[in-house]
């Protein structure tokens, strides 16, 4: 599987998945060089309360600010405004990929409390893992130069629940429901809750070959906090 990956990797690099600006190298970032990178149209930096964070260690302390804000009633919605809108027009430099559940309650903008160009955004049921997921996954770090990845579990996931329940009862569900079954089964326990952790850490272990800095966390659906788990 692993090799797989790395296969894949190889053609994201050599510029098989290539969106709009000509780059090489990692990107930029808020205006700043990350990598070797060739934007296709000439940089300018961005007013202050535009920059984006150039590292893993600052981009996860903005959305742990975020959430903050976001968990005690105080979000601002930043960048999102027309100035916001205008400046990524032409060109993005998102700050993090997050990928993350497709439940209806875990909206990652609105519970780190960020805006337009500040994210990547991938969703699946319990952020499972495919080619397609891979790639646009990797897309981020590759070709954006895009600093950190961040893997969002939630409390009380339903598809986790309903793979669990599936698994424990040998049925089979219906259509291609199933296969969320079988990506989940590895991680399997009769405790929905433990099932959660297990298998966001599990994802964070199958991205980390491929992608420099990885997070695994946890979205707590009561309070709204989001913590830190790998």
């Amino acid at each position: 599987m692993r090799d797989e990956l790395i296969s894949r990797r190889r053609v994201l690099v050599g510029g098989t998945l290539v969106g709009g600006a000509a780059l090489s190298g990692a990107g930029f970032v808020g205006g700043v060089a990350f990598g070797r990178a060739v934007p296709a149209v000439p940089e300018r930096r961005a007013p202050r309360e535009l920059r984006e964070p150039v590292s893993a260690e600052r981009a996860w302390a903005a959305l742990s600010a975020g959430n903050r804000r976001w968990m005690v009633g105080r979000a601002r919605h930043p960048h999102q405004d027309p100035s916001r809108r205008r400046y990524v027009a032409t060109s993005q430099h998102p700050y993090a990929v997050v990928l993350s559940c497709i439940d209806s309650r875990v909206p990652p903008e609105v519970v780190f409390d960020v805006g337009v160009g500040d994210l990547l955004v991938v969703r699946t049921a319990a952020h499972t893992l495919d080619p397609l997921v891979l790639g646009a996954v990797e897309y981020g770090p590759e070709e954006l130069g895009v600093p950190l990845v961040v893997v969002l579990g939630h409390q009380r996931c339903g598809a986790v629940t309903a793979a669990a329940h599936a698994i424990r009862d040998r049925v089979t569900l219906p259509g291609d429901l199933q296969r969320i079954v079988e990506a989940l089964r590895g991680v399997y326990t009769p405790d929905i809750e433990r099932m959660i952790t297990a298998h966001t850490r599990d994802t964070v272990a199958r991205l980390r070959p491929l992608l420099p800095h990885v997070v695994g966390a946890r979205y707590d659906l009561d309070s709204g906090g989001v913590t830190r788990l790998v």
